[in-house]
């Protein structure tokens, strides 16, 4: 018996090795931060006292409830937050303006957003010279100051709230036409946009199937920190007094009006400002918590 054989022959009786356990991988739970929910919770009050502003029992925004300038008080939903410099109930005056501010950032919003991602949608899959003409524009659009647009439409233009909608529409193109063109680019090269192609699809059928439901969440999640800019815009305009011409209030020209008086009474520029600030920082907020939600570009 040779030596090969003997070692042959204590491997064929050694016992078997026991298999190695298969490594256990814990799921990793997104952790979510309380100021999410907050922001959350904060923009769903805005949303529904704008919404039933007429239904609540607050005097007209319009009709002084009390001497001018008077501090913030309980027992009276009317001075809960005082009155501004001609006497009227600054809580009513927030809610109306509300109306506006919402309303002026989310149909700018919403008609910028589907104006500029077609277009970005249109040049970045076509390419050449469609391509081109729509990054020109966007060029173009962007080296104008927005400040300046905005100053120079609300001078000529009477100012109203369509005035206010077609000149932050105009703003926030660019921006939607660069993001959507971007994202087009990148998933048009994917391996299921050329295998669509390649049997036959055509090019309506692949921008709306294949290459729209992957751009789409980026363009949701961008949404609402576009919106937080415009009523930001907003504000500034009805502040230098080109906004929402009065009595109709805003939070802007809620802001102008108690300039002068911040002095002797900072509720009126103070309370306003902090609606301002809640609420554009609570649509970042949630624009960020949508975008790591929904941009696959941050999972691939």
């Amino acid at each position: 018996m040779t030596q090969s054989d003997v070692v042959v022959g204590r491997e064929e009786s050694a016992p078997h090795a026991p298999a190695a356990a298969e490594p256990v991988v814990h799921r990793v739970r997104a952790t979510r931060s309380v100021l999410v929910y907050l922001s959350y919770a904060w923009l769903i009050a805005v949303i529904a006292l704008a919404a039933v502003a007429d239904l609540l029992p607050l005097a007209s925004y319009a009709t002084p409830v009390g001497t001018p300038r008077y501090a913030p008080q309980w027992g009276s939903w009317n001075l809960l937050l005082g009155t501004d410099t001609q006497g009227r109930s600054i809580l009513s005056r927030c809610i109306h303006g509300a109306q506006v501010s919402l309303l002026v950032g989310t149909v700018a919003g919403l008609v910028g957003a589907v104006i500029g991602s077609v277009l970005g949608m249109l040049g970045g899959y076509f390419g050449k010279r469609l391509d081109s003409v729509v990054r020109l524009l966007a060029d173009a659009m962007l080296a104008f100051p927005p400040l300046i647009l905005l100053l120079a439409l609300a001078s000529i233009l009477t100012p109203s709230v369509r005035t206010l909608l077609v000149g932050l529409t105009l703003v926030i193109i660019p921006s939607f036409i660069r993001l959507a063109r971007a994202n087009t680019l990148t998933w048009s090269a994917r391996e299921f946009v050329l295998a669509a192609r390649n049997m036959g699809a055509g090019h309506r059928r692949i921008l709306a199937k294949e290459i729209l439901p992957n751009v789409l969440p980026t363009l949701g999640a961008y949404l609402p920190i576009v919106m937080a800019a415009l009523i930001v815009a907003e504000g500034s305009l009805s502040f230098l007094g080109l906004g929402i011409p009065p009595p109709t209030p805003s939070w802007g020209g809620m802001i102008s009006d108690g300039k002068d008086a911040i002095a002797d009474s900072p509720h009126v520029v103070f309370v306003p400002s902090l609606v301002i600030f809640l609420t554009v920082f609570a649509l970042n907020q949630v624009g960020d918590h949508l975008r790591h939600r929904f941009d696959r570009t941050m999972h691939d």
